[in-house]
């Protein structure tokens, strides 16, 4: 659910707990909540989920990538120390 969609839901769900007889106030308090909501999570330094699944997926090929080097090198080191001592 995009940051925007989630401001807008919780805005209209703080509003719906205003009675029912304040109509009037209802629409101005659910602009203001919105408002407020939206410049309090600016401050925070938060990511979507999608943007924290696909930074996931990058890590996870990052780190099968240097798991491959690291025994690459570890197999060239090996060869390296058996040619030195057969040197």
């Amino acid at each position: 659910m995009p940051k925007t969609d989630f401001l807008k839901d919780l805005a209209s769900q703080l509003t719906e707990s205003v009675p029912s007889h304040l109509s009037t106030l209802k629409k101005d308090f659910e602009k203001n909540c919105h408002r407020i909501l939206t410049k309090t999570f600016a401050k925070f330094d938060l990511v979507t989920r999608e943007e924290f699944d696909i930074q996931t997926k990058v890590l996870a090929r990052t780190r099968k990538k240097l798991e491959e080097l690291e025994a690459h090198v570890k197999s060239l080191e090996e060869k390296l120390k058996g040619k030195h001592r057969a040197g």
